[in-house]
C-alpha cells in the first residue's frame, strides 16, 4: 500500500468530521481557524494511522480524542493570549499541587512547576522557532494527566542532573550510593468508581461486552470484529462510540447516586484504568444478570401454577 494512502485516508476523514469537531472544540474563542484545526487533526491522525488502518478506525480514533483540550493546547502553542489565560486558570493550581506531591517541599515544588511552565510556553528556540512542549500533546488522554506525566519526567530529569554533581564518595558516606529514589505513591482510585464501572459493564449484553473486549483488550480491528458478527465495520464503529458514551453516562450517574457531585464524578473518570482495583477483562467476560421479574409477571406465574 502506498505510504501516501494513510495520509489520504486521514485527510478524507478529517474533511468529513471537521465541521462538527471544530464546533465542539471551542476553537472560535481561542483563535484557531477551521483550516488550522484541520491541519492539527491531520497531523495527529497521521501519527496514529498505518497502511492497514481503515477509515472507520480513523473515524473512531478522532471521535475518541479530547478535542477541546487538544485545541486549547495547540492554541497555546500558537501563542494565543486567551488560550493561555484559560490554560493557567484551569491548570496552574493543579500543577502546583502535583509538583508538591512529587517534590514534597514548597520551594522545590514551585521551582519544578515554574520550569514546566517555561517548557510549555516555549522559552527555548530551535531553528528560529519556539520549542513548546505542548505541541506533543495529541488529545489521546486528558490534558491534566499528560501534564502530570510531563511534570514527573521533569522531576526525574532534574534528579539525575543533580546526582551527576554529587561524588560517589559523598553518597557512599551517606549510605545511599546507587539507591533509587522512592517513587511517590499515586493516590488510590476511589473504590466507588470500580464498583460503578463493574455495575455498568454487568448490565451490557453479551455481544456488547464481546465487542468492547475484542477492540480494547484484544486489539482486534473493526474489520475483524465486523467479520465475527457478520456486519459492516462502520456498524461496529458506531456501536463502539455509542457504548463508550453510554457507559460514561451510566458510571457518572452511579457515582452521583453514591454522593459525588457531577464534577467530582467527571474527575473520577480521569483515573488510569490500571489503577482500578478490579479485573476489567473478568467483568467483560461474565454473564449478564438475568432480568428482574416484575411483580405482575410473578403473580401470573403463581396463578398459572408450576409448569
Amino acid at each position: 500500500m502506498s505510504s501516501t494512502k494513510p495520509i489520504d485516508a486521514v485527510r478524507s476523514v478529517v474533511n468529513e468530521l471537521l465541521a462538527d469537531l471544530h464546533a465542539k472544540s471551542g476553537c472560535e474563542r481561542i483563535g484557531l481557524t477551521r483550516e488550522s484545526f484541520g491541519d492539527i487533526l491531520c497531523e495527529v491522525g497521521s501519527k496514529h494511522a498505518t497502511a492497514t488502518t481503515s477509515e472507520s478506525e480513523i473515524r473512531t480514533f478522532f471521535l475518541s480524542l479530547r478535542i477541546e483540550e487538544l485545541a486549547l493546547a495547540r492554541a497555546c502553542v500558537a501563542g494565543n493570549d486567551s488560550a493561555w489565560e484559560i490554560f493557567l486558570t484551569r491548570f496552574r493550581e493543579k500543577l502546583y499541587l502535583s509538583a508538591l506531591r512529587i517534590a514534597r517541599e514548597d520551594s522545590a515544588a514551585r521551582e519544578l512547576a515554574d520550569t514546566l511552565y517555561a517548557d510549555l510556553y516555549g522559552t527555548n528556540v530551535r531553528d528560529g522557532q519556539r520549542v513548546c512542549k505542548l505541541s506533543s500533546y495529541t488529545g489521546r488522554g486528558s490534558l491534566e494527566g499528560w501534564l502530570r506525566t510531563v511534570l514527573s519526567q521533569e522531576y526525574v530529569n532534574r534528579y539525575r542532573r543533580t546526582k551527576r554533581l554529587v561524588s560517589l564518595d559523598e553518597e557512599s558516606e551517606e549510605g545511599i550510593q546507587f539507591r533509587a529514589p522512592e517513587p511517590e505513591p499515586a493516590p488510590p482510585a476511589d473504590q466507588r468508581l470500580a464498583q460503578a464501572t463493574d455495575e455498568a459493564l454487568a448490565l451490557l449484553s453479551g455481544e456488547d461486552r464481546m465487542v468492547l473486549s475484542a477492540y480494547y483488550l484484544d486489539g482486534r480491528t473493526l474489520a475483524e470484529i465486523a467479520r465475527m458478527l457478520g456486519v459492516h465495520e462502520s456498524t461496529i464503529s458506531r456501536k463502539l462510540d455509542k457504548l463508550a458514551k453510554s457507559l460514561r453516562k451510566q458510571i457518572v450517574a452511579a457515582l452521583m447516586r453514591c454522593g459525588m457531585s457531577r464534577r467530582q464524578a467527571e474527575e473520577a473518570l480521569e483515573v488510569d484504568v490500571r489503577d482500578l482495583q478490579m479485573d476489567i477483562r473478568r467483568s467483560l467476560a461474565q454473564e449478564s444478570p438475568p432480568p428482574a421479574f416484575s411483580e405482575k409477571r410473578v403473580e401470573a406465574r403463581v396463578r398459572e401454577g408450576p409448569g
